[in-house]
Formats: C-alpha cells, sequence, structure tokens
C-alpha cells in the first residue's frame, strides 16, 4: 500500500521539529526524503503485525519517525533500513511492557523479533563463519572496482553517488559495476546451492 502524500509530508515534517541541533534540519529533512520514506511500505507492513487496526500502525509509524528524526539531528545513521527497523522493534517492546494485557500474537511476534538479537549457537557462528569464507572467495574473484562498488555500498552503506565520486566514475558506470558484482555473488552462492541439490 502506497500512502498519501500528505501522509510523507507528515514524516518530512517531523524532521524539521525541534531545537539546536548537531545536524542541519535540512540535512536531516533530506536524509530523511531520500532514505527513510521508501522504506514506509515495508515498515507498515511490519507495523500491521502488533497493531491493534490501521490506524494504530499509522500512530506507531509517526512515533518511529519521530524517534528517527530525533536520533538523526544528532547524527545521521550510515544505514537507514536496520536503524528505522530497530527504532521500531524497540518502540515495539517498549509498548508491550507498558501495556497491561499483552496478547499471546504479540509476545510470539517480539520473540520473533527478538531472536536477531540473541547470541548466536556454536552452529550458527560455523555456518555464519564458512559463508564469509565463501563471500570473501568470491570477492576476491570480482574485477577490482566492482569488488570496490559492492563493499561501499554493502558495507559501508555508502549511496552511487558518493561511490562515484570515490571512484571517479559516473553513476550509471557504479550501477553496472552493482548489478554485474551482485549477479556474480549470487550465482556462487546460490549457483553452488543448486548445483548441490541436483547432485545424487
Amino acid at each position: 500500500m502506497v500512502d498519501s502524500p500528505d501522509t510523507n509530508r507528515e514524516g518530512a515534517e517531523q524532521c524539521q521539529q525541534g531545537t539546536a541541533m548537531s545536524v542541519l534540519l535540512s540535512e536531516v529533512r533530506a536524509w530523511f526524503v531520500r532514505e527513510v520514506l521508501p522504506l514506509e511500505s515495508v515498515l507498515m507492513q511490519f507495523l500491521r503485525r502488533s497493531a491493534r487496526d490501521y490506524a494504530d500502525a499509522e500512530d506507531l509509524r509517526q512515533e518511529v519517525y519521530m524517534r528517527v528524526c530525533e536520533s538523526a539531528q544528532a547524527e545521521l545513521p550510515r544505514a537507514a533500513r536496520p536503524f528505522v527497523f530497530t527504532v521500531a522493534r524497540n518502540l515495539l517492546i517498549d509498548r508491550a511492557r507498558r501495556e497491561p494485557i499483552v496478547s499471546i500474537e504479540a509476545v510470539a511476534d517480539l520473540e520473533v523479533l527478538n531472536v536477531a538479537i540473541d547470541e548466536p549457537g556454536p552452529d550458527r557462528s560455523a555456518i555464519a563463519r564458512d559463508d564469509l569464507r565463501r563471500l570473501q572467495a568470491a570477492l576476491d574473484r570480482l574485477p577490482m572496482r566492482s569488488r570496490s562498488a559492492v563493499v561501499m555500498r554493502k558495507v559501508e552503506g555508502l549511496s552511487r553517488h558518493e561511490i562515484a565520486q570515490r571512484l571517479g566514475i559516473t553513476e550509471k558506470t557504479v550501477e553496472r559495476h552493482l548489478t554485474l558484482a551482485l549477479r556474480a555473488l549470487a550465482d556462487v552462492f546460490y549457483g553452488e546451492a543448486s548445483n548441490d541439490r541436483r547432485r545424487p
């Protein structure tokens, strides 16, 4: 579902409120419009699982926007998506703690949300280390520019514009490097997995 322009304007206006900040309000507003608003539909799906109704989910979204903007005024997060969803998860946890009666579904949802926070077991750690080794080997096979573009985008969280400036190339070329690199990485990971399935 796509919200109306009025709804998007309300979210962006959250970033204009406040007093003296260490980050300029215009920078926060531009970051919010560029990085946070595109996440709105996914965020609403996430919030609707724990909300009582659609209006409640909208209220939660505005509270998330307010908290995100307050934090961004001190320092802009490098990766918007994980930051926004961490704020949303924390808001839902705070809300569940304040509720006099918490539904079983809400508790189950919060337990699912906390899975990512739990310490990984030895099996998950071993799998993660193996995946990291495979990823490093796959990255090492990429051409230098493609590898640099992927690392800057996926690890450092830089925008295509920032990558283009660093590498001294156009944004279109950055896009081409990212597309080719991500296809090559997908072939390494998912191609090997599908080949393994075909073996007797």
